[in-house]
């Protein structure tokens, strides 16, 4: 049997801020076939009328991730987009940390298993997915406060150190691609302050004009998947296409 779906874009945690924007921008682009969005928001799912998405629910733990990449694979899914936006910051008992007293265990290991080690099993997850011709640029949603050498202020430990990881994780994972799967770019993506759920209850102290809507990080993020090379290395860049420090 041939492939069903050709040149598709799959989006995790499709129901968040800018993944529902990512969805959006993704199926208004004549060149994407499909569009798959893997969420765990039932509702979400719910609410698809458009033949050209598919909804795949999930959990955040391995075998719910190795279900949704085996569907794609049955459905012989040729993918060019992948964007994985899962991630926390705050929630029920969760508080960013302003000095060390504030860190306990639980924190950190919800923290490091959102942040960190979900990405890195669907990247781990997807190699199999991705072994093709087709050109495929991979983006994992990371942040500048991961970045070791741009933390001036302290403060937020679980947060920046789970991104920090994040962005290891990548690192090996993009050496291992460029040996194993040539047709792979990897990019850890800082989208700036948005207007989502996960930056709500920190946005007084931002600026008007540095709060960006979802679809206007969706459309930075489109632009430089697009434009990107297969250069077997991974990158680490923001909004604008410049390059963060790790």
């Amino acid at each position: 049997m041939g492939r069903l779906y050709k040149n598709c874009a799959l989006v995790v945690g499709a129901s968040g801020g800018i993944g529902s924007a990512l969805v959006s921008a993704f199926l208004s682009d004549g060149e994407i076939g499909h569009v798959f969005a893997a969420s765990a928001n039932d509702v979400a799912q719910g609410n698809n009328t458009n033949t050209k998405l598919t909804w795949l629910p999930y959990q955040y733990n391995e075998p719910s991730i190795i279900s949704v990449v085996d569907q794609l694979s049955e459905l012989k899914v040729q993918v060019s987009h992948i964007c994985i936006c899962s991630g926390i910051l705050h929630g029920e008992n969760l508080r960013p940390e302003k000095r060390l007293e504030d860190l306990n265990s639980e924190s950190l290991q919800i923290l490091f298993h959102a942040n960190s080690i979900v990405p890195i099993l669907w990247i781990k997850a997807l190699r199999g997915l991705c072994n093709s011709d087709q050109k495929c640029c991979i983006a994992v949603l990371s942040a500048r406060v991961g970045s070791i050498s741009d933390n001036r202020l302290g403060g937020w430990y679980g947060y920046r150190s789970s991104k920090a990881a994040l962005n290891m994780l990548l690192k090996s994972a993009s050496v291992e691609y460029a040996r194993r799967n040539k047709n792979v770019k990897l990019i850890s993506f800082h989208p700036g302050t948005t207007d989502t759920e996960l930056s709500k209850p920190f946005q007084s102290a931002v600026r008007a004009e540095k709060l960006f809507t979802p679809d206007f990080v969706a459309s930075k993020l489109l632009e430089l998947m697009n434009s990107s090379d297969i250069d077997g290395e991974l990158s680490f860049l923001d909004w604008q296409g410049e390059t963060v420090e790790w």
